[in-house]
């Protein structure tokens, strides 16, 4: 299919992966999570949960805690061991649809149960916001909210499904955006209901 520009720099790439590929990928991603397995993180200060649980790929990984906030770290809060490797497909993800010189360095892996959500919030960790943030949606359907630099700024929403990629970068890569919800039962990829979405980011200026 063809790619859809949703907003200056926000580019929506649906059925990037097609359902073999996304097969594969969730079995690469179980043999990860055995290696990483899946952590909650908190919310710094306050110490509230994250309503998704979560783990990284690749050298660097997001996490975050009361104690030290949020960060990128190079082993897995509670076991201290690396960050599993990025499956080839995601590397392919973002070389097609990046147009960055440079490699990811991070992929986070949020799993979203039936009622989990993700507030509007700007990815502002990294060191560097020249390249741009990819992500793949794979399992249930979600309604994936985007705005401007400024959290009252009008937004647009969007339902992603199995298989969807999102960029956005540019002037849109300090935008405000989240998950507003999931809807169970609306792709047979897991055995269980849920959804995983994949965020591929450059960390460090190249």
């Amino acid at each position: 299919m063809s790619s859809i520009m949703l907003l200056p720099g926000v580019v929506y790439h649906p059925g990037w992966l097609d359902r073999a590929g996304q097969e594969t990928l969730v079995a690469d991603l179980r043999a990860a999570v055995r290696a990483a397995p899946l952590f909650t993180p908190t919310m710094p200060r306050t110490g509230k949960p994250f309503s998704v649980r979560m783990t990284n790929l690749g050298r660097l990984g997001w996490v975050s805690d009361k104690e030290r906030g949020y960060r990128y770290q190079g082993t897995h809060p509670e076991t201290g061991a690396p960050w599993p490797p990025m499956p080839a497909v995601l590397e392919r993800l973002w070389n097609e649809l990046s147009g960055f010189p440079a490699p990811a360095e991070a992929c986070l892996v949020n799993f979203y149960d039936p009622k989990a959500r993700m507030g509007l919030h700007q990815d502002r960790d990294e060191e560097t916001f020249e390249a741009p943030v990819v992500s793949l949606s794979l399992g249930d359907a979600a309604l994936f909210r985007i705005g401007g630099r400024n959290r009252k700024d009008p937004t647009r929403s969007i339902r992603l499904e199995s298989g969807d990629a999102l960029t956005f970068g540019g002037e849109a890569r300090l935008a405000f955006h989240g998950i507003d919800r999931v809807y169970p039962g609306t792709s047979t990829l897991l055995p269980q209901e849920g959804r995983i979405n994949l965020t591929l980011r450059r960390v460090t200026a190249p």
